[in-house]
């Protein structure tokens, strides 16, 4: 714009001290005047901000993320905890398992997504009370349309896709409890705490700026803080409010099922690349990494499981590996968006040793009963994960690079505050629901006579085998 005034002005000196016309000289200066009106006018109106378009490959990837993400719950998970069960309670998991999926997608689609993702309040750098859950903006998808978008895929694909992490999540904590509480207590607990506990802490981590933890710097890719640990000691302190089964640990109580078990965890482990490379939101190069680091981390822990158990135990088992890599799976989750491929090693090599420990010699010196290991691999896996995540996203450690201003310290001191805030919210809230239950239904567990037949035929009046 400047040389354009610069060269009118010059176009004028050159009419007069050549003696043009004056009407010509006229003409030369409304030139100018018109360049310097469009001048001003530009610098006053702001440049409009540039609106997000689709990108059918993003939505492609998304979708199938989706999808995969769904098929680690159903049938996935439901296998996994089935085969590890024994058989008088195969049918009940199973029953867990779908039944909750269908009652969060409920739920999430009501008020769920809204409470998790809504913005509106939130301001970065200001705690205030939208800091820590959403509001009602969303609620009954209201404002989610066919056009609406996020980032550049729709919207509504956005939202299945977190719906599908809403799932998994209580899903998880079957496994802690498994064959001794109510059906009934088992739905109104994790529709409650899907309501109170998943959904702030969902939304504190994740909502972007404004978010208690997001604005502290916690790094959570795929959710190792609001998935695994939440879901870990959530799992752990039902364990220990309902108790011990009848006969634990005197009466064996092996898998029935060992097929069904590794035929669910490598559905998991085929999943669980929707889980982590979608949370890149699109089919990029970050993607690609996290689909890279989730593979060799889970190789990785289910090699250190399976090397830690022979040591021990003499021999390799086939529940130790499978059980390795869902270890994996879990601590690489929170890195897989910023760890590079010798990360994913250290934290693969870090979470089998760590929940081999936790799942065997912790499980049996401290006694607790929790049923298919989830504290041992869901909680202890995702605290692994959540502080390594702050060492190796450090970009000289082939990391894509700390929260900005970090340092390692500093970023693992954020990381280490995100998990005991997690821990502690969740394990309180957790057992003052499950109290609350208790006092309502009188008894959160099944009677003894009803335990010993099996849930199948006490809560279901099925049985999975008919010999």
């Amino acid at each position: 714009m400047r040389q354009l005034l610069t060269l009118a002005a010059f176009l004028m000196s050159v009419a007069f001290t050549s003696g043009l016309m004056a009407e010509e000289a006229v003409r030369v200066a409304e030139v100018v005047e018109i360049i310097e009106t469009e001048s001003v006018t530009a610098q006053e109106t702001p440049a409009t901000e540039e609106q997000p378009t689709l990108s059918a490959g993003d939505t492609a990837w998304m979708l199938t993320s989706t999808a995969l993400v769904l098929f680690m719950t159903i049938p996935g998970l439901a296998l996994f905890y089935a085969g590890m069960v024994r058989t008088k309670n195969v049918l009940s998991v199973l029953m867990q398992c779908f039944a909750i999926t269908s009652m969060i997608t409920v739920l999430w689609a009501l008020y769920g997504y809204s409470l998790a993702f809504d913005t509106t309040g939130m301001e970065k750098g200001v705690v205030n009370f939208n800091s820590f859950v959403g509001g009602f903006s969303k609620a009954f998808l209201s404002s989610v349309s066919r056009d609406s978008l996020t980032a550049a895929i729709p919207e509504t694909v956005f939202m299945t896709f977190q719906m599908t992490f809403a799932i998994i999540t209580p899903a998880l904590i079957v496994g802690a409890f498994a064959e001794r509480m109510k059906f009934s207590a088992l739905l109104l607990f994790m529709g409650i705490w899907f309501t109170i506990v998943y959904v702030p802490i969902a939304h504190m981590v994740w909502s972007g700026d404004g978010a208690l933890m997001w604005d502290w710097g916690v790094l959570d890719f795929a959710g190792g803080t609001v998935v695994h640990i939440n879901a870990g000691i959530a799992g752990f302190v039902a364990a220990l409010t309902l108790g011990k089964r009848r006969g634990y640990p005197e009466t064996p109580m092996p898998p029935h099922n060992l097929a069904f078990t590794v035929i669910g965890a490598s559905m998991l482990w085929v999943g669980w690349f929707g889980f982590n490379a979608g949370s890149a939101v699109a089919a990029d190069g970050s993607a690609g990494m996290a689909m890279a680091v989730t593979q060799i981390a889970t190789a990785a822990a289910a090699l250190t499981w399976m090397f830690a158990e022979w040591i021990s135990h003499d021999k390799p088992s086939v529940l130790g590996i499978a059980s390795g890599a869902v270890a994996g799976l879990v601590a690489i989750t929170p890195a897989s968006g910023t760890a590079g491929p010798m990360g994913a090693l250290g934290i693969g090599f870090a979470a089998g040793f760590c929940c081999f420990l936790a799942s065997t010699k912790l499980k049996r010196k401290f006694g607790y009963d929790d049923s298919l290991d989830v504290f041992g691999v869901h909680a202890v896996g995702g605290i692994i994960g959540a502080l390594l995540t702050g060492i190796f996203a450090a970009s000289e450690l082939g990391g894509k690079g700390l929260a900005e201003g970090m340092t390692i310290g500093s970023q693992l001191a954020v990381q280490f505050k995100g998990v005991v805030v997690t821990l502690v919210y969740t394990a309180v809230v957790s057992f003052i629901i499950l109290k609350f239950l208790d006092v309502i239904l009188g008894g959160l567990r099944v009677s003894q006579e009803e335990e010993t037949v099996g849930l199948d035929l006490s809560e279901h009046n099925e049985k999975g085998y008919n010999f």
